[in-house]
């Protein structure tokens, strides 16, 4: 068994100050040389999200205990992007996963604590405990902590989180009713858990299983099913067993693991934030990957398996009941590197069965995908030399191509006021800059612009370019989201005035500024406009702090003064 960093020399001071610490919280005599796991609980009663988290927490310390470990709960920040979006341009929900990485570290490292077991709900938590493992490389086991339940109306017209979204922005248009979206709303969100789409939360989880730091066929899974329970009971299990045997996150979450979860994220049509979390969890564990060539290029092989709600109308439910990301992993075994070491011990394909796995119907194979062309699509160009993201649906209708005019926002409510007011016309390039991890600080959330035009009925006919981010539920109109370099810096996006052409080609993997080249090293010559000011002591530390995009978006003590050149960002 591997020495145990907890236990300090028996009969030293510190000994003796935590023995007395551990003793007052009833803490036995005989379990003080025992493991002591941390049990993240990123937990919150400010939304569904988190509120069986407790209940959780307390099974598995009363579990840890019966296999002669100690479950010592800790308390982390836990964002919220429907809540504490609202504040700041929506500069709290990226910040926040940087913040719960560092709630992390302090006490499990400041205590010495032998691993970690994470329970992961929404969209920010599950890639922060991936990335406090990489930093911290302890032993951990993260547990998805499962989806809500989603309702009807009308009377069994299903609704989600999504809908109440869509159906908001199209208000002002008359095409939907305060009454008919309070009736949404009251149905949508039926239990605890994330929201139940395809959107970042459900994708990360499915993540964490193919990179390996999940018991097998962990994700997706309902809030508080049996099966979710059974889980929790497995993880316990394997954090114990992990720590034993001293398996640690960077042995698992190597190159190959990521590469696995990014073919895995393509396969789902998962969300689009998946590609800076990964690159963030790849920075946390010093692995020299560029994920968005990554997504690039595995983009150019793997198709879609399955379309769960926003991509197409299979539910989450459908996608669970068929196998989940397990089913999906195994239908790409051909392709990925199946054995890859996990946080079991043993290899990603242990278990799989020598049938063809979970439900075809639903999910696909891989020479009989659900669409024929990627859902996550990187382009880049002139405007974008580090790359933008598409999203695009399975059942795709719109225009891939697009050329027009830019008009120029740098706040998201003035572009919604804009639109609503009819100044954003046919044949607009929205361009909204100034949101990316720098320049809000934070990165800012352009998804209300997207629904704003989709309520207007504009999502054809405009285009959004956008270095802000984009919740995992948007999948409306051409938007380029995540624009590499952001606005703050010196950059091609900087540059961009009302009037420029601007050309997205996503079969051609494209998205260019049509300005002269002259016209344009004599507008950078221009002082840049200066940042405005928060007012706000985190955020201003999270802005001094934070690297580009195209470096995960991670706090680091050295931040460049300019972006990554793309010899640097390769």
């Amino acid at each position: 068994m591997t020495t145990l960093r907890s236990n300090y020399a028996h009969g030293s001071p510190r000994w003796f100050t935590r023995r007395t610490q551990w003793r007052a919280l009833g803490i036995g005599e005989e379990d003080l040389e025992k493991p002591k796991i941390a049990v993240v609980n990123s937990s919150s009663k400010l939304a569904p999200c988190f509120t069986h988290l407790d209940d959780i927490a307390a099974a598995v310390c009363d579990r840890l205990a019966e296999l002669g470990a100690v479950g010592l709960e800790i308390r982390t920040v836990a964002p919220t992007d429907f809540l504490m979006a609202a504040g700041k341009r929506g500069g709290y929900v990226l910040s926040s996963r940087d913040l719960l990485v560092n709630d992390i570290e302090a006490p499990v490292e400041g205590a010495q604590l032998d691993g970690m077991i994470c329970l992961s709900s929404c969209d920010k938590t599950t890639p922060a405990h991936l990335m406090a493992a990489m930093r911290l490389d302890v032993p951990t086991v993260v547990v998805p902590c499962g989806y809500q339940r989603s309702g009807t109306v009308d009377p069994a017209e299903p609704v989600d989180i999504e809908e109440v979204f869509i159906q908001a922005g199209h208000i002002p248009s008359g095409r939907s009713t305060f009454e008919r979206v309070c009736a949404i709303s009251d149905a949508a969100i039926q239990g605890p858990g994330v929201c139940s789409g395809m959107g970042t939360a459900n994708t990360m989880h499915c993540v964490a299983e193919a990179l390996g730091m999940t018991v097998p066929g962990a994700a997706p899974v309902a809030a508080n099913s049996d099966r979710m329970w059974s889980d929790v009971d497995r993880a316990c299990a394997a954090i114990v067993d992990a720590v034993q045997r001293g398996i640690t996150p960077r042995s698992v979450m190597t190159e190959s693991a990521i590469e696995n979860a990014v073919a895995l994220t393509l396969a789902i049509g998962g969300s689009i934030n998946a590609i800076k979390h990964l690159q963030a969890i790849a920075a946390e564990g010093g692995v020299a990957i560029d994920v968005t060539e990554a997504f690039h290029r595995w983009s150019q092989r793997i198709d879609p398996l399955v379309a769960v709600r926003p991509n197409g109308q299979t539910t989450i439910e459908q996608f669970d009941a068929a196998g989940g990301a397990r089913a999906v992993l195994q239908r790409l075994s051909g392709v990925i590197d199946a054995g890859a070491t996990t946080v079991m011990g043993g290899r990603l394909d242990d278990g799989w069965p020598a049938t063809e796995p979970g439900d075809a119907s639903v999910i696909h194979a891989v020479d009989a995908p659900v669409a024929r062309h990627s859902l996550i699509n990187i382009v880049s160009g002139s405007l974008a030399p580090h790359g933008a993201v598409v999203k695009l649906s399975a059942a795709e209708s719109r225009q891939t191509s697009f050329r027009g005019e830019a008009q120029v926002f740098a706040d998201a409510q003035d572009a919604i006021a804009a639109i609503n007011d009819g100044r954003v016309v046919v044949g607009t390039v929205l361009v909204l800059r100034g949101l990316g991890p720098r320049g809000c600080p934070g990165m800012g959330m352009a998804s209300n612009v997207v629904f704003a035009l989709n309520g207007s009925g504009l999502t054809q006919e405009v285009a959004v370019v956008t270095d802000g981010q984009l919740s995992g539920l948007v999948n409306k109109g051409i938007v380029a989201g995540e624009v590499k370099p952001e606005g703050v810096w010196p950059s091609p996006l900087s540059l961009v005035e009302n009037g420029d052409t601007i050309a997205i080609d996503v079969e051609a993997s494209s998205i260019d500024l049509l300005v002269d080249t002259d016209e344009l090293a004599r507008r950078a010559e221009r002082p840049p406009a200066p940042r405005e000011e928060t007012v706000s002591n985190w955020l201003d530390q999270y802005a001094s702090a934070v690297s580009p995009l195209e470096r995960g978006a991670v706090l680091v003590s050295n931040v460049p003064n300019s972006a990554p050149t793309a010899k640097e960002s390769a």
